[in-house]
């Protein structure tokens, strides 16, 4: 619940500290008296977003805070979830600094609007003039059978599968998308593949084949010279061989005079042997040496599968190539993979639809339990509440298609008077009614959720008389678990809180200022007064307002 609330430096609001307790609290003014900068104030400290025009004085930073006893809510694992320090004694802070960056702190622990919206939710339930509309929309309606329901787990394990689902289903979409893509091209990556795998392409290939083919169409000129150059160094008399071994065997009688010599003689040596194993060198190549017109064709004939394949793909080595082959082979493989694949994803789907299924049975079960017993206590409500005739006509019924919270459609129809015809709440009943409607469910979720404060904003709209006496009454009894606010401009309202504050403007050296006063005894019977007969208060609106607040 909400011990206490201070507000500094808030649109007309200078500063404000303000304690509350538990049980039903009233707050009443004049219309433009500042009792909405109170519901902003609020919905900033529970994760609304700001603006600098939220600061009454732009050089100084707007602080709200508020102090929660959260005790008997079960929060902690909240406060773990979102890694926050768990404390009885909440509180929360909202600054917002003239520059307009907003700053929010729980337990003086930084934390995201996120964060502080997801505490909020959990902490104070703002019903405000607008939010009567909520009771005519079907997420509302299904809001309030579940919570009669019971069926929360089986609610949160369907939204689990359902979000599983849409998974799997967008991958299965991306699959049957890529195998469309793939299948086009399919035959002819295939077609390209074998041509690869058919041509048994090997690292390094190129190079010695480039080398084979130069050698067999140059053959007869390499023979012939290879044959010149054999003659010249081993042919008997003049030939290079006999003539070095000549000079050999010169410089090998004289090396022995000095050192000098014997160098040149075991250079002339060294050049002697390396020659004859030129020379052997130079026959051995020559005889290896044999025109053979087959070999020249098979060899051209490779060079020129591989020219075209390096042609056709765009590249100048068959390392590229083979880096082709891997890539065709990865998309052939693929796509004659997707189908094993987008039939594996099918089957999953079909086990989560049916989980989901299952999971939709009981929660249907469990909400057509709730039903009969949601109408039947609202309408006892509203019978009190001066709608003796308002009756509802519902039905739940199963469908295909997979909702958000689960497979069935609710229809929520209403008459309030007897033999009327059934509508759509949103078309058939009044503002009054709405309110009256609003309040009703209200109350009954009270007794079935954890809310630790509710505030009512202006509800009583459209309603007076005896019938503001049953909806302070009907607050008064929410008010038994939960700590409630009424913002009212109801008299028969006003004097059934256990407290009642006042929200007014005055002027304080020439600037407009909003207050927040708690009223005593004899402060209520002139407010309440002013509310039954205005600003002239006459000894029967005194008299009125006296037994209204003794009732």
């Amino acid at each position: 619940m909400l011990r206490s609330l201070s507000i500094k430096n808030f649109a007309l609001i200078e500063q404000l500290q303000v304690s509350f307790d538990t049980g039903l609290t009233t707050i009443t003014g004049e219309t433009g008296a500042g009792k909405s900068l109170l519901l902003g104030a609020l919905g900033l400290l529970l994760g609304k977003r700001a603006d600098l025009s939220s600061i009454k004085d732009s050089a100084n930073k707007c602080t709200i805070e508020g102090v929660f006893d959260i005790e008997k809510y079960d929060l902690a694992s909240l406060f773990e979830e979102e890694d926050l320090d768990y404390e009885i004694e909440t509180i929360i802070r909202r600054e917002i600094l003239p520059s307009g960056k907003s700053r929010a702190f729980i337990n003086d622990t930084p934390v995201t609007l996120s964060s502080l919206n997801k505490l909020g939710l959990r902490l104070i339930d703002i019903h405000s003039q607008h939010q009567t509309l909520e009771v005519t929309t079907n997420d509302f309606q299904f809001e309030v059978l579940d919570a009669l329901s019971d069926a929360g787990r089986e609610i949160e394990s369907y939204k689990r599968g359902l979000s599983l689902l849409k998974i799997k289903e967008k991958e299965q979409r991306t699959l049957l998308e890529s195998q469309h893509e793939l299948t086009r091209e399919h035959d002819y990556n295939s077609f390209l593949l074998n041509e690869l795998v058919e041509a048994k392409l090997q690292s390094g290939e190129l190079a010695q084949l480039e080398e084979r083919h130069e050698t067999l169409i140059n053959i007869e000129e390499i023979q012939e010279r290879l044959s010149n150059a054999v003659s010249l160094v081993s042919s008997e008399e003049i030939g290079i061989s006999d003539l070095l071994n000549t000079v050999k065997n010169n410089l090998s009688k004289i090396a022995s005079y000095s050192s000098s010599l014997k160098e040149l003689s075991d250079r002339v040596e060294s050049v002697y042997i390396e020659l004859e194993d030129v020379n052997d060198s130079l026959q051995n190549e020559l005889e290896k040496l044999d025109a053979d017109p087959e070999q020249l064709e098979e060899v051209s004939n490779r060079l020129q599968i591989i020219h075209n394949l390096q042609t056709k793909h765009t590249v100048s080595s068959i390392e590229e190539l083979l880096t082709i082959q891997e890539e065709l082979q990865e998309k052939v493989s693929k796509t004659e993979s997707l189908s094993d694949d987008i039939e594996g994803i099918q089957k999953e789907i079909e086990t989560i639809k049916k989980q989901l299924d299952e999971v939709a049975e009981r929660i249907h079960s469990k909400r057509k339990k709730a039903l009969p017993k949601l109408v039947t206590e609202l309408e006892g409500i509203l019978k009190g509440l001066g709608m003796p005739n308002a009756t509802f006509k519902t039905s739940l019924l199963l469908q295909e298609k997979y909702l958000s919270n689960g497979k069935e459609e609710l229809e929520f129809l209403f008459s309030a008077n007897k033999g009327g015809t059934y509508g759509e709440l949103k078309k058939v009943a009044s503002g009054g009614e709405l309110s009256r409607i609003m309040l009703g469910i209200k109350v009954i979720l009270s007794r079935y959720t954890q809310l630790p404060t509710i505030i009512f904003d202006e509800i009583d709209t459209g309603v007076s008389g005896e019938i503001a006496h049953k909806m302070a009454d009907l607050m008064m009894t929410m008010s038994k678990n939960l700590q409630v606010f009424s913002i009212t401009h109801l008299p028969q309202i006003a004097a059934n809180g256990n407290k009642q504050y006042k929200v007014f403007k005055e002027d304080v050296n020439n600037v407009t200022v909003t207050r927040l006063k708690l009223l005593n005894e004899e402060d209520r019977i002139r407010e309440i007064a002013e509310m039954i007969g205005g600003k002239q208060v006459s000894d029967s609106a005194l008299t009125h307002a006296k037994s209204l607040l003794h009732n």
